[in-house]
């Protein structure tokens, strides 16, 4: 079964880490990911722009309105997401644990409802 970890934590620039923090955070995510992949289980891993980036699109009225800026306005943001394939919701919540950003925030996990894959959606996973 596929889960995506949502990573949300509090959001600092680079400046605001510092380049030793920095550094030692991008270490942990590359040891992470690499044992995720090593246990075969990572299909995705993707890092997102600071949400200063984020361009937030709704409809109102019929009418497309766009705006800078994420939706929710919190302290945590999104920054980055890993799709894995498990056995169970148990193995999910495991590597969840073990991501290196669920010591300063939240990791959620989710699971994958359907995917779109070689031009076809493919059907609905069970959610437990």
């Amino acid at each position: 079964m596929r889960y995506t970890l949502l990573l949300q934590y509090p959001e600092m620039s680079a400046e605001d880490l510092g380049p030793d923090a920095l550094a030692e955070g991008m270490r942990a995510f590359a040891v992470y990911a690499q044992a995720l992949d090593e246990a075969g289980v990572l299909r995705s891993a993707e890092v997102l722009h600071p949400s200063t980036a984020t361009t937030t699109v709704r409809m109102r009225e019929g009418e497309l309105v766009i705006q800078d800026g994420p939706f929710a306005d919190t302290k945590e943001q999104l920054g980055g997401t890993f799709v894995i394939e498990v056995d169970d919701l148990d193995a999910a919540i495991a590597w969840a644990g073990k991501a290196p950003s669920v010591q300063w925030g939240a990791v959620e996990v989710r699971p994958v409802a359907t995917r779109f894959v070689d031009g076809a959606w493919q059907g609905a996973a069970p959610v437990d």
